[in-house]
Formats: C-alpha cells, sequence, structure tokens
C-alpha cells in the first residue's frame, strides 16, 4: 500500500494519463513508420522504437500498480501536536543553530529542493512522533545529529 497525499495522486493520474493518450501513440507511429522502410531484421529504428514501446509499457504498468495500491491520506485527520506525515517541520540543529523546515511525505512525492523529504529517510523516521521541544538525536551517515523541533505546521 503506498500513501500519498490527494496532489500526488492527482500528479500519478495525470502522469498515467500523459504515457497513455500521448507518449503511446507517438511511439505506436514510430514504430509503424519504422516498419514501413523495409527489412526489420536490420532496421535500428524499428529496433530502437521497439525498446522504447517496451520501457513506455513498463513504466505505465507501473504507475498503474501504484495507483491501483495507492491510499489517500485524509488531510483534515491530521494533527499538528506531535510530528506525522504531512507535516511541516521546523527544525533547529542544536549544535551550529542552522534552523531547516522540511515536509515529511510519501516517497513518491518527495523532492528536496521544495524541501519535501520522504517518510522513510533516517531524519523522517527521528522526527515521527515527537513534539515542539523536543530534541531527535538521529543517526546519519556523517554520524549524529540533534535536531530541536521549533513548530510543527501544515
Amino acid at each position: 500500500m503506498a500513501y500519498m497525499s490527494e496532489d500526488g495522486y492527482k500528479k500519478l493520474l495525470a502522469e498515467l494519463k500523459q504515457l497513455e493518450t500521448v507518449e503511446r501513440p507517438k511511439i505506436s507511429a514510430a514504430i509503424a513508420e519504422a516498419r514501413d522502410k523495409g527489412d526489420l531484421s536490420e532496421n535500428a529504428e524499428y529496433d530502437a522504437a521497439k525498446e522504447a514501446q517496451g520501457m513506455l509499457e513498463m513504466k505505465i504498468n507501473k504507475l498503474k500498480a501504484i495507483v491501483g495500491d495507492a491510499k489517500i491520506i485524509d488531510e483534515s485527520k491530521l494533527k499538528t501536536d506531535s510530528v506525522q506525515i504531512l507535516n511541516k517541520v521546523e527544525l533547529k540543529n542544536t549544535k551550529n543553530s542552522a534552523k531547516m523546515i522540511y515536509t515529511i511525505v510519501p516517497e513518491s512525492e518527495a523532492n528536496l529542493k521544495e524541501g519535501k523529504i520522504s517518510v522513510n529517510t533516517p531524519i523522517a523516521q527521528g522526527l515521527l512522533g515527537k513534539k515542539v521541544g523536543d530534541i531527535a538525536e538521529i543517526k546519519v551517515p556523517q554520524g549524529i545529529i540533534n535536531l530541536e523541533i521549533v513548530n510543527i505546521s501544515f
């Protein structure tokens, strides 16, 4: 089961629709064009188009499986008394006072550039269940960091 926000679910559906209605016909046309060029046994264009079709179908099937297995998180039931998925968490590194803000999201929606970290990362795992004022001791590849939870919001 893959947990995701409603926005994440809608993005997956839009990507799936794009692949099925735009990309699939493009590849079919490329295969037909390559087939029209003659001998298929020595036709590199045909081989490349067939390989691209296989990759596309694999991606479509993967997305269909994710969408079919998705469980949308009811954001109205989320609270901010302790850190949980879809919360925006303001943190302060106790060692150097550096501040950071992360939103804890499902794996499929993680994007560090947007400040969205996967619920499966060591940082998110260390923060889950903590309250404002708590200090989370988190093991990362560089060692152990202590992060104080300054604020929890949506």
